[in-house]
């Protein structure tokens, strides 16, 4: 951080922003200079830079100050060794870097000086292994976010140490551009688009809620969906774009696999028929049941199960958690359709080409196998 800042300052102001606050609640809160802490801010990517300590093989102040003391009165490199518990090759060359133009040597400014010049950079892992640092690039440019490129290289490559990096370490890489080694338009590949890290947060927001005739309770889902063994049993909710706008989204949950679904609107007659056409086409062992939210856009969901011989279950009011495979798929697809999206644009072959992405991205709860595969090879074995 900038020098003018007080370390205690520089402390408190990375303590507010790791804990949520913004720039301009951090700026009002301790009148500090906005436009001076953003610069540094954008500088660190937003990620709080690790506290500097000294090294335990480093020789302390008060071990300087004895070394001092030692050749005042013309201790021997031996004798001042034993004294402070070093070797004397340690004494001698901490004296030589250190010795002033008079022959002294004076303990805080050699202290000062062995501080400064620790602070190298150490060149990170994508610096390391070009060819690595391409590979992870590549992946990105394909929406894979970090967690997945670093699980699919452990499952790719193996005990091949220059095939492996931890997601954290490509965060960094993106986040801090001092590092030279990720571009920073790969930021724009990352799920949220977000130039800086902050600190994770969610929101839950839900409209056109209500009473569902006939809807029969999550509570009396078979158990078997609720384990996740058998394939076919879905999670569904609309995703909303601007101008009163919608897609559909079912994920699968024993493998995850999406399916986007174009709506010519978000009455039930129009969503209704819309994902009927859709799922009719799925094999009959991959049609078991559907979880779906309270929206009114299910209200006549028993012509839907009549039509396609899928059950339809409904969650608690307020609990979109109890659809969270679904919850997750549409926190992905906003890298694809940000908010503010007018969705009507895409057509169906354009949201089939995106569900593709996603089922052909390695998934951490599926041991970084892909829904493609997962699902594709549960019905290889049924046929």
């Amino acid at each position: 951080m900038s020098r003018a800042f007080p370390a205690s300052l520089q402390a408190e102001v990375w303590r507010r922003w790791k804990s949520g606050e913004s720039l301009a609640q951090i700026t009002r809160a301790l009148s500090a200079h906005g436009s001076e802490f953003a610069q540094v801010l954008h500088r660190h990517g937003g990620i709080v830079p690790r506290a500097r300590c000294r090294s335990r093989r480093a020789l302390s102040l008060a071990e300087r100050e004895e070394i001092s003391r030692g050749m005042t009165v013309g201790q021997s490199f031996r004798a001042i060794a034993r004294s402070i518990g070093r070797s004397p090759s340690t004494v001698s060359r901490e004296i030589r870097r250190n010795i002033t133009r008079e022959g002294g040597y004076r303990a805080h400014t050699a202290d000062q000086r062995a501080w400064d010049q620790a602070l190298r950079p150490k060149r990170c892992r994508l610096a390391q292994y070009p060819q690595l640092a391409h590979l992870v690039a590549q992946k990105l440019q394909l929406q894979w976010s970090p967690q997945q490129i670093s699980g699919w290289l452990a499952r790719e490559y193996g005990a091949d140490d220059s095939r492996r990096v931890s997601h954290e370490t490509i965060y960094r890489s993106l986040f801090i551009q001092a590092r030279g080694v990720l571009k920073k338009q790969l930021l724009q590949h990352l799920r949220s688009g977000r130039r800086l890290r902050h600190k994770r947060g969610y929101t839950t927001q839900g409209t056109g809620r209500g009473q569902i005739k006939d809807a029969i309770s999550i509570r009396e889902r078979p158990a078997q969906v609720e384990d996740r063994a058998i394939p076919g049993h879905w999670e569904g909710d609309l995703l909303s774009g601007s101008r009163r706008t919608q897609i559909a989204t079912l994920v699968e949950r024993h493998s995850r696999f999406v399916m986007l679904v174009k709506l010519p609107g978000r009455d039930t007659h129009s969503v209704i028929n819309a994902l009927t056409r859709k799922v009719g086409k799925l094999p009959k062992q991959l049609r078991r049941s559907i979880t779906w939210d309270r929206g009114k856009e299910m209200a006549h969901h028993r012509d839907f199960s009549l039509a396609t011989d899928i059950q339809v279950y409904f969650c608690d009011p307020h609990s979109p958690w109890q659809r969270g495979s679904n919850e997750n798929t549409n926190g992905l697809l906003r890298q694809y359709f940000p908010k503010g999206t007018d969705l009507s644009v895409y057509s169906q072959a354009d949201l089939d080409k995106v569900a593709l992405r996603l089922n052909q991205r390695p998934r951490q709860t599926l041991g970084f196998d892909t829904p493609a595969n997962v699902l594709h090879a549960h019905v290889a074995l049924t046929d």
